[in-house]
């Protein structure tokens, strides 16, 4: 059902230009893949759940949910897909319906047609794209958390000790610095030393 190939190696200087084993046609692969792909060929149809670790590129009809959280997902120009894809970095040419949940990037290119949702930290919609949905590219969002629970790419999370995470500045012009117990203890005792200087002189 699935034919599995080596993505052709690049000539130097040259652009990698894979095709489609049935009809000849151009496979929308990200250039540079060298990784194993699976192709859902033009003929296949899919109902039901696909999971995977390498690279897919869907040809064909795919109905159901598709799950590569390390690798790529491409739907080609070809494809007609009414699922939920979770990737690492989805690529769209065809027609896609569902949700899609990306770790790293989704690309709408001009010639795609999409309807759902689409959470990523990185969206390109490529002039000339149909979408009809909403995206999300919050990078601490509920979504992306659930699906990728051990980490994103590109998102890292700094913590002191004990585990206590630094509070981030706001405000224009904010400015964090550490605590100088030594420094506030001095400036204290002078505000209470004034004051007691000011109370007397009412006095």
């Amino acid at each position: 059902m699935f034919n599995k190939r080596e993505a052709p190696k690049a000539a130097p200087g040259h652009l990698d230009d894979p095709r489609d084993d049935t009809t000849g046609e151009p496979v929308s692969v990200p250039v540079g893949r060298t990784r194993p792909t699976a192709v859902i060929g033009p003929s296949i149809h899919v109902d039901g759940e696909i999971r995977g670790d390498e690279d897919l590129v869907v040809e064909g009809k795919v109905k159901g949910s598709i799950e590569v959280k390390n690798h790529s997902v491409t739907v080609g120009g070809q494809g007609e897909v009414q699922a939920d894809i979770y990737a690492q970095v989805i690529y769209l040419d065809g027609v896609m319906e569902g949700q899609l949940v990306a770790s790293e990037q989704v690309v709408v290119r001009r010639s795609a047609r999409v309807r759902g949702s689409i959470a990523s930290p990185r969206v390109t919609l490529e002039d000339g794209a149909r979408f009809n949905g909403s995206i999300d590219m919050d990078e601490q969002s509920d979504v992306l958390a659930r699906t990728f629970p051990g980490g994103r790419a590109g998102v890292t999370t700094a913590s002191g000790s004990g585990g206590v995470k630094p509070k981030a500045a706001t405000g224009a012009g904010a400015k964090v610095r550490a605590p100088d117990t030594d420094a506030d203890d001095d400036a204290a005792a002078k505000a209470e030393s004034n004051l007691g200087s000011d109370q007397a002189v009412g006095r």
